[in-house]
């Protein structure tokens, strides 16, 4: 259960969400999105309450599982969803449609059913899904679960080129620092900690006060171990 959370996201701001399992990261997303309703207090997005329920094509939550939110039987299908949701002339659909599948790397996949692309072709249409909407807020829930090296930095350098503010939900620590200026700690519903990333990810008390661990990048360790010959 959420309780006492009050913060603020500024336009294209990128900033992490951190904290064990069933700290409620999820369910923070899914009432940003509009999904849950919160039992009390109000989401203002844009200067306007957040309905749940209501469409919201300016702010967009990618699912944790492609699976949940990929189901139109084709790629260029799937990613036309939201486009034409928003009324839009069918050229417009399709130029987004082009522009989206573009920038997610993957053009020539059109027409390949969902079910058939790999993990990491999956999350990127999720994303592609997003982006057609030219959201200005993009909710991101564990983006890199499941991806291998590659695909995990394929997924970075794509989420660095894009203006959306992002709040983005992960385990990955070191996927948040590349990608995030600042990070926000929650632990069975309540904010524990709000400030730069490195800081907050560099402070050992506390990440494992709430179940985290130092990145390895920002741990103190002997650079003569990692030597060869």
């Amino acid at each position: 259960m959420l309780a006492g959370l009050d913060f603020g996201l500024a336009p294209g701001e990128r900033v992490g969400l951190v904290g064990p399992n069933g700290a409620g990261k999820s369910s923070l997303l899914h009432t940003l999105a509009g999904v849950l309703s919160p039992r009390a207090g109000s989401v203002i997005f844009q200067g306007r309450p957040v309905r749940p329920g209501r469409f919201q094509p300016a702010l967009a939550l990618v699912f944790q599982q492609a699976e949940d939110q990929l189901f139109c039987p084709t790629l260029a299908e799937d990613v036309a969803f939201g486009a034409r949701n928003l009324g839009l002339p069918e050229a417009e659909v399709a130029a987004r449609v082009a522009r989206a599948i573009a920038a997610c790397g993957l053009d020539g996949l059109e027409s390949r059913p969902v079910h058939r692309l790999s993990g990491g072709e999956k999350r990127r249409a999720c994303i592609a899904g997003a982006l057609v909407m030219a959201p200005a807020l993009m909710l991101l829930d564990e983006p890199s679960a499941a991806l291998d090296l590659r695909n995990r930095r394929r997924l970075i350098g794509l989420l660095a080129q894009l203006d959306q503010a992002m709040l983005i939900a992960s385990h990955d620590l070191e996927l948040l620092l590349e990608l995030c200026p600042r990070v926000i700690v929650i632990d069975q519903g309540r904010i524990c900690a709000d400030g730069p990333a490195r800081a907050v990810l560099g402070d050992a008390a506390l990440m494992a006060a709430h179940g985290q661990e130092v990145p390895h990048s920002l741990s103190p360790h002997d650079r003569t171990a990692h030597r060869v010959g």
